[in-house]
């Protein structure tokens, strides 16, 4: 994270957004992604393709580059076109599941699936499609799909899918909402792509085990997650705007598959209306867990994006929910805007969008989150999704994913000791406590 000290003399107007303006929404969002990828440097030799520098994580990263899949779409500009397919081609590897071996120690299910998000996007938006030597779009998400569906846990909690993949990464013992609101989504989206039963009757599962272990409440309400070694019957009660965005999408994507199940319907327009309440004031979006005690942390400050670029798309799956987002994405853009008078560049975008200033930190999240609900109001404008029967190029293979993985590197074979689950079992505690420590005021019983 970078610190301005030149905060206090900083005269930096904020962009000029009129969100009226076709070409003013393209013009401030050329200029929020390209503070954005000042911090990117994995195209050039040495890096890796697709990773961002500490302190970020591998899974932003893959937010980031689904972000500029929709910046091509929205825009038409093909600035960032050949980093982003570098990217996305890297990172999936050659199985296309975005399991690589440097990830292993870290990676879960929820970061798997922001990577999938942004092949999901690709195949949907028609973007440019990898050699034909390479794994397609749409085949990526299905390779995913395939690995999650693989990994549903009925051992504990009657089902569901762990936070972390593997046995020896701190976490694993935690079912969260995030991982399974992301393998409802694609889900639903691989649905609607293909037209194939079994994605939707895996969103229908999921769906209902969200709302019967607990997750997901009568006011629906998302919970973050639970311990399954207590059955889940104790929650983290944190909300987060990321966890409703994800399960909105998944739903208004349902709603659409179903060809207007009134069913999908009634639970697409509950989660909006629930998201409204929880998380806007005066139309504007904030991060209620965090913001108000400024204890976001570097993942948490993306969040809004990724909500604000679920909404949009959800206006086109679940056309009736137009009316009700659009003015909150207007208002949240406008808002935004304003907090984009920061850095060097007098281009860095604040936290609070409420609060209409920059704070003073500058961050790949930040930036991406104003990038998202600035550009998200060109959705009128754009096409819907593809699908494979009307208009979709994207080259898919649904047994993708299904076949053993690599071997690991034999650092990660070893043999996991008592003393070692001893010793996560600490750690994951410790972490907890952090998350607690800086978001606690929000968990009640």
């Amino acid at each position: 994270m970078r610190i301005s000290w030149l905060l206090l003399l900083s005269t930096a107007a904020a962009v000029e957004l009129d969100v009226d303006d076709p070409d003013s929404i393209k013009s401030v969002s050329r200029q929020v992604a390209t503070n954005m990828l000042s911090y990117y440097t994995g195209m050039n030799p040495g890096d890796n393709p697709g990773n961002l520098p500490d302190p970020y994580y591998w899974w932003e990263a893959g937010a980031m580059f689904a972000s500029l899949v929709d910046y091509w779409f929205y825009t038409g500009d093909d600035t960032w076109n050949d980093i982003t397919t570098q990217a996305i081609l890297w990172q999936a590897g050659g199985e296309g599941t975005f399991m690589p071996e440097n990830q292993t120690r870290t990676e879960g299910n929820d970061d798997q699936s922001f990577w999938a998000f942004a092949a999901m996007s690709a195949a949907e938006r028609n973007y440019p499609n990898p050699p034909d030597d390479k794994p397609g779009w749409l085949a990526m998400a299905q390779a995913v799909f395939n690995t999650q569906a693989a990994r549903w846990d009925t051992g504990s909690c009657s089902g569901g899918l762990k936070w972390q993949i593997f046995t020896f990464n701190n976490g694993y013992d935690y079912k969260n909402t995030i991982s399974n609101g992301c393998f409802f989504n694609l889900a639903a989206r691989l649905a609607k792509y293909t037209g194939n039963q079994t994605y939707a009757d895996w969103a229908d599962r999921i769906w209902d085990w969200t709302k019967s272990v607990g997750f997901m409440t009568d006011e629906y309400q998302f919970w973050d997650g639970a311990d399954d070694r207590q059955n889940c019957s104790e929650f983290n009660r944190i909300e987060w705007t990321y966890n409703s965005g994800v399960y909105l999408l998944g739903a208004a994507t349902m709603f659409n598959f179903t060809e207007g199940d009134p069913v999908w319907k009634e639970r697409t327009q509950n989660i909006l209306n629930a998201t409204t309440a929880a998380f806007f004031t005066d139309s504007v979006m904030y991060e209620r867990a965090c913001e108000p005690v400024d204890t976001c942390q570097v993942d948490q400050r993306g969040f809004k994006g990724y909500t604000a670029r679920w909404m949009a798309s959800s206006t086109q799956m679940a056309p009736f929910t137009y009316d009700h987002v659009m003015p909150l994405l207007r208002a949240s853009a406008e808002a935004a805007a304003e907090t984009c008078t920061g850095g060097d560049d007098g281009l860095a975008c604040g936290q609070k969008w409420v609060t209409r200033k920059w704070e003073g930190e500058e961050d790949v999240g930040l930036q991406m989150a104003a990038l998202e609900v600035i550009q998200s109001n060109l959705i009128s404008r754009v096409d819907p999704p593809v699908t494979d029967e009307h208009g979709g190029t994207s080259k898919g293979n649904p047994g993708g994913g299904s076949t053993p993985p690599e071997p690991k590197p034999s650092s990660l074979t070893m043999d996991i000791t008592t003393k070692d689950r001893a010793g996560a079992g600490v750690l994951t505690g410790m972490v907890a406590l952090i998350v607690i420590g800086s978001t606690g005021w929000l968990v009640w019983d």
